[in-house]
């Protein structure tokens, strides 16, 4: 790759704010965003010349491919059962229907216990 030109730009602190919020908003560093945008205008105007390369892509390649013949390891493994899965055959439980009473009431199912008395017993 061929070395990338370093030039000074003066701006209107407000132009480079608007372009600071523009690239920010489609996820471009406010260099790449400059850059977009005059070869945009430099194609607009018939302008850009044919050597001219793709701007380079920044951050995080590609992910590869995975083979087909080699298994993902995202994927849960389709012969073993699925640990987190709710048992759905309708066997029953050791888990008792009821939880106990409504957290509102007291322990014997009675009226609300003062908060600020100590528990019973």
């Amino acid at each position: 790759m061929t070395e990338r030109k370093k030039i000074l730009l003066r701006l209107d602190p407000a132009v480079h704010d608007a372009l600071a919020r523009w690239a920010g908003d489609e996820l471009r560093s406010t260099n790449a965003q400059i850059e977009f945008l005059l070869r945009g205008a430099l194609t607009s105007a018939g302008r850009l010349p044919p050597t001219v390369g793709r701007i380079p892509r920044r951050g995080r390649p590609p992910k590869d491919e995975p083979d087909a013949d080699e298994p993902d390891a995202d994927e849960p493994d389709k012969d073993e059962p699925d640990a987190d899965r709710a048992d759905t055959d309708g066997a029953e439980t050791d888990e008792p229907d009821d939880a106990g009473p409504p957290a509102d009431q007291g322990e014997a199912g009675g009226a609300p216990r003062d908060a600020g008395s100590p528990p019973d017993g």
